[in-house]
């Protein structure tokens, strides 16, 4: 067992916190107040070469490991969600079904552009009474015959990335087919521009406020009938595995988020004095800190060994899961305490704790709640 990680994954940890600190820290509070999502920050990113860091060079990637990639994700999260929220859902849910399922075709005409920071690609899976169960989706898809188009129409919501400007489409699962009440699944490519589909904003939201959020809408929206992905009847495949590996992208927020939360916590309680010292010396709060200290080891070791099941070609499912629920459950723990400890101050947006208490709510739902994680585990446990 090797803990130490390559002079390459050091190295990236070191560019991405730099990156971190120096251009998103100083917005991300104004962002966070205007619900602003930053082209120029995503467009940053894709420079730093943080979109498509797992894909080949041939598509414009970096070639890199899992573990490197949670790393870059774990980095940004540490100093600001909205920004590793789009970075994670790009990454994981964007690109990855289009290259693991897509076409040779399909695969040029998008990777390239997707792995920039100019362009971004929303995953078309939750629906308004379609959330947990994935196969509760009413959003249907018919091929015209006449014109040899599929015919699409439905809704879907929550989708990161799915209506920002450089937003261009989205991987949509869709019921190509349903027979005595059995549902037939397949996923479609829907270009922005396409008539009948339209993206729509979500506001107003707790958390991520400076990330894209979006509603999608499909009204006999007609794209050519190549634009499937993958095979027909594969969908809920497709967008199921892909969920296996993006639990990795949300552990890595978790992390991050904790991360950031303790780091704030710890320098905060030695530097706020109380009763003539520094709170960081009455031992309750010191208990505190070594409590999230060691959560935080705890959830980095369980996510990295993920990545490494994952890099190695081993089964990841269970792991992936449990690093998931675990990252995203500590994230709550370690910020509330960490609130705690700034006790007043904490409660107000002056602070960025305050905005991390906000942000890592998220965690325990998006890209599976963690109830169903604990049903993914039980199903590897054969229960």
């Amino acid at each position: 067992m090797n803990f130490d990680l390559s002079e390459e994954q050091k190295l990236i940890r070191e560019t991405v916190r730099d990156f971190a600190e120096r251009e998103i820290k100083p917005v991300a509070k104004e962002l966070d107040e205007k619900a602003e999502f930053s082209y120029d920050l995503t467009r940053k990113m894709g420079e730093l070469g943080l979109f498509g860091m797992t894909l080949p060079e041939k598509y414009g990637g970096q070639n890199l490991d899992t573990l490197s990639y949670v790393i870059a994700v774990e980095e940004v999260a540490r100093v600001d969600g909205s920004q590793a929220a789009t970075l994670a859902a790009h990454n994981s849910l964007g690109i990855t079904p289009l290259f693991n399922f897509g076409t040779e075709e399909q695969k040029m005409k998008y990777l390239p552009q997707l792995c920039t920071g100019n362009a971004l690609w929303g995953f078309g899976l939750t629906e308004p009474d379609a959330g947990s169960d994935s196969r509760g989706s009413k959003t249907k898809a018919e091929i015209d015959e006449k014109t040899n188009k599929w015919v699409i129409n439905g809704s879907k919501i929550f989708i990161t990335n799915g209506s920002c400007d450089i937003s261009m489409g989205s991987t949509v699962q869709a019921v190509s087919k349903q027979v005595d009440g059995c549902k037939e699944f397949s996923t479609i490519i829907v270009e922005r521009g396409t008539p009948g589909f339209r993206q729509v904003s979500m506001h107003g939201k707790m958390m991520w406020r400076a990330s894209d959020t979006a509603e999608l809408y499909f009204d006999d929206c007609r794209v050519p009938k190549e634009n499937l992905l993958g095979e027909i009847g594969q969908g809920s495949k497709i967008m199921l595995s892909t969920l296996d590996a993006g639990r990795l992208s949300i552990g890595a927020m978790g992390l991050g988020a904790a991360q950031g939360a303790f780091e704030m916590a710890l320098q905060y309680a030695q530097e706020r004095k109380q009763f003539g010292q520094p709170i960081s010396k009455f031992q309750v709060n010191a208990f505190k800190l070594a409590d999230m200290a060691l959560k935080v080891e705890l959830a980095r070791n369980l996510l990295y060994k993920a990545c490494w099941l994952k890099d190695s070609g081993k089964p990841f499912t269970k792991e992936a899961a449990m690093a998931k629920l675990y990252c995203s459950e500590i994230a709550k723990e370690v910020t509330d305490e960490a609130v705690q400890l700034f006790g007043g101050y904490g409660l107000m947006k002056d602070y960025d704790i305050e905005r991390f208490y906000r942000d890592q709510r998220l965690l325990q739902i998006g890209e599976g709640t963690s109830e169903i994680q604990r049903l993914v585990i039980s199903k590897q446990l054969g229960l």
